[in-house]
């Protein structure tokens, strides 16, 4: 599987390459419970309150966004096929990804990952891990032939994060701004 690395990502300091791989969520109402002890789950948002409520976890990601903004450019995004999932513990979000299906002629058919957080207070507990984990799954279960993301330059702990994944660097992405 080939992967395009993500500036989208703060769980860099997730669990370290020895720490072997956690278990994918469940997806029925039980969850799992994490390397904590405590409950956790996974769950696709359904819902513009669900979006709303996972907004302060997106921030740490996207600071430079208020709420207002940030549900306006969702709901342009939605309507483009843009999904998002969050990763609860014990009732509270501590993890959410932003995931869209495309096709290309490198990758075929393929998700997307535009963002993946974990809240700073909740790092280095695996979450970011399993909330990434379901969503290979979740695009797996949609005939995708692989998860593309990115990831700026400097960060080096998310880079390792990926690639303790299975996730190669493979290309340089390149911006022109048009401001």
């Amino acid at each position: 599987m080939t992967a395009h690395n993500s500036d989208s990502e703060t769980e860099m300091d997730s669990a370290p390459a020895e720490q072997p791989p956690s278990q994918p969520f469940r997806t029925d109402d039980g969850g799992d419970v994490d390397d904590t002890g405590h409950a956790s789950g996974s769950r696709e948002l359904e819902s513009l309150a669900d979006v709303r409520d996972v907004f302060p976890v997106l921030v740490e990601l996207r600071d430079h966004l208020d709420e207002e903004q940030y549900l306006e450019y969702y709901t342009e995004m939605a309507d483009d096929g843009y999904t998002m999932f969050a990763c609860d513990v014990e009732g509270d979000t501590v993890a959410v990804a932003g995931v869209k299906i495309t096709t290309n002629f490198y990758l075929g058919r393929h998700a997307y990952v535009y963002d993946l957080v974990t809240t700073e207070a909740e790092r280095s507990h695996g979450y970011g891990r399993r909330l990434l984990e379901y969503v290979h799954e979740w695009a797996a279960d949609r005939d995708c032939e692989a998860v593309e993301l990115e990831s700026g330059l400097w960060r080096d702990e998310a880079h390792a994060f990926y690639e303790d994944l299975g996730y190669e660097k493979y290309c340089y992405s390149f911006a022109y701004d048009l401001s």
